[in-house]
């Protein structure tokens, strides 16, 4: 499966959902991924939530883009990233 997906730099903190979300384009088709503030400071540590993701962002979207090749996507078109394993 050949998918052309991008993430623009566009992520935020979404306090309903405890979640920092952040788009992917997957062949011109908007989804939201999203990872648990906790699952966030349970793999990286303490500090300011935002700058967490900054930091490690690059791992987050790789993960993002696994779980998008292996069609881990809800109905809602959300793929949510698992705490640490």
């Amino acid at each position: 499966m050949n998918q052309a997906i991008q993430f623009p730099d566009r992520e935020y903190l979404d306090p309903e959902r405890n979640a920092v979300c952040f788009p992917v384009l997957v062949n011109g088709m908007g989804l939201t991924c999203a990872i648990n503030i906790e699952a966030l400071h349970q793999r990286f540590g303490e500090g300011d939530t935002m700058a967490l993701f900054s930091d490690h962002r690059w791992d987050l979207e790789e993960e993002a883009e696994a779980c998008i090749r292996h069609e881990q996507v809800d109905n809602q078109g959300w793929v949510w990233l698992a705490s640490a394993r």
